[in-house]
């Protein structure tokens, strides 16, 4: 018997006042699975918990940030050697304050899509940098 991949949301958050339309990309801390790499904010969604609903709460809880979540980009089932995850990618925009506050990642990006080193990015991630910038999903 195969086991469900854990669901796992993550956000491509813009920032509405940008004109330029630049994405948040965080990085893993040391002490993190995948320290180093950098990714789309976000995390695993918790039973009874809508997808959406488990962004918002994760993007809160990591980065002190209060978004609204939009379109999905897509989703992706990607296997780790210890366990497989459904990646679901959303895009995001910031809601309020921007006064982001780093409490699991070490450092923070605002970028535009085009300058986004999709090899530094985590393995999972990689596939949606060419979506992102084909604007699909795109609200």
């Amino acid at each position: 018997m195969t086991k469900q991949p854990v669901l796992v949301v993550a956000a491509v958050i813009q920032r509405q006042e940008d004109p330029e339309g630049r994405i948040l990309v965080v990085r893993r801390g040391p002490d993190q699975s995948g320290a180093g790499f950098w990714e789309f904010p976000g995390g695993k969604v918790e039973a009874g918990e809508a997808p959406e609903q488990a962004l918002a709460r994760e993007i809160t809880e990591e980065l002190a940030l209060n978004i609204r979540v939009h379109d999905l980009i897509g989703e992706v089932d990607f296997a780790y050697p210890s366990k497989t995850i459904r990646l679901r990618v959303y895009w995001a925009s910031v809601k309020g304050g921007e006064d982001l506050v780093l409490t699991e990642h070490d450092d923070f990006r605002w970028q535009r899509a085009e300058e986004i080193d999709v090899m530094s990015l985590s393995a999972a991630d990689r596939p949606f940098v060419e979506k992102i910038l084909n604007g699909y999903g795109k609200r």
